[in-house]
C-alpha cells in the first residue's frame, strides 16, 4: 500500500514534468511579488529573480532527470532483449 502511495510522487513523463515546473513558478512568482511590495526598490528585483531563476534551475535539473532515466530504461531493454 505505501509503494502505491509512493508512485504517486514520482515523474513519469515530460508533461508532468512541465506540469510540475509551472506550479513551481507560479509559486517563486508569487513569492517574487511578495517581496516587490515588502523590499522596493534594487533589493526586491534581485530577490524576485533569485525565486525566478531557482525555477529555471529546478526545471532543468527535473527534465535532465527524466531524459537520463528513460535513456536508463532504453539501455536495460536493448540489454534484456538482446539488441546491442
Amino acid at each position: 500500500m505505501l509503494g502505491k502511495i509512493a508512485r504517486l510522487f514520482l515523474i513519469k513523463s515530460r508533461f508532468e514534468a512541465f506540469a510540475i515546473i509551472y506550479a513551481l513558478a507560479l509559486g517563486a512568482v508569487e513569492r517574487g511579488s511578495v517581496y516587490l511590495t515588502q523590499y522596493p526598490g534594487f533589493g526586491g528585483r534581485l530577490l524576485f529573480l533569485a525565486c525566478t531563476g531557482a525555477v529555471f534551475m529546478a526545471g532543468a535539473k527535473i527534465l535532465d532527470a527524466l531524459r537520463y532515466e528513460q535513456a536508463d530504461k532504453d539501455r536495460a531493454r536493448a540489454l534484456v532483449g538482446g539488441d546491442t
